[in-house]
């Protein structure tokens, strides 16, 4: 875990996360919380990552989600040497 990331201020903001019940509550704190900007490029990284799961080219992914370059290799480079964050999410996704 990137230690620089752990503040009473992110805790704080992960605990209200988890409070969420339903994917409606989520659009309402996420619409209040980001810029339209931001949440679509957290939904594009995600798309990215799964696609990069899927073992899809990198043309493919960029052709699809608009994503650049710059962005699928940091999503891949992520998956590959991260903390497993997306793995963890896509088990309990596909469970």
């Amino acid at each position: 875990m990137n230690k620089k990331i752990k503040t009473e201020a992110v805790d704080q903001l992960f605990d209200a996360i988890m409070t969420l019940k339903d994917r409606n509550e989520c659009y309402a704190f996420f619409e209040d919380l980001c810029t339209v900007n931001e949440l679509l490029s957290l939904s594009q990284r995600f798309e990215v990552a799964s696609m990069l799961k899927d073992h899809r080219t990198y043309l493919d992914i960029a052709e699809k989600t608009g994503a650049s370059t710059a962005t699928i290799s940091r999503v891949n480079r992520s998956l590959n040497y991260g903390n497993d964050g997306y793995e963890l999410v896509f088990k309990r996704l596909n469970a």
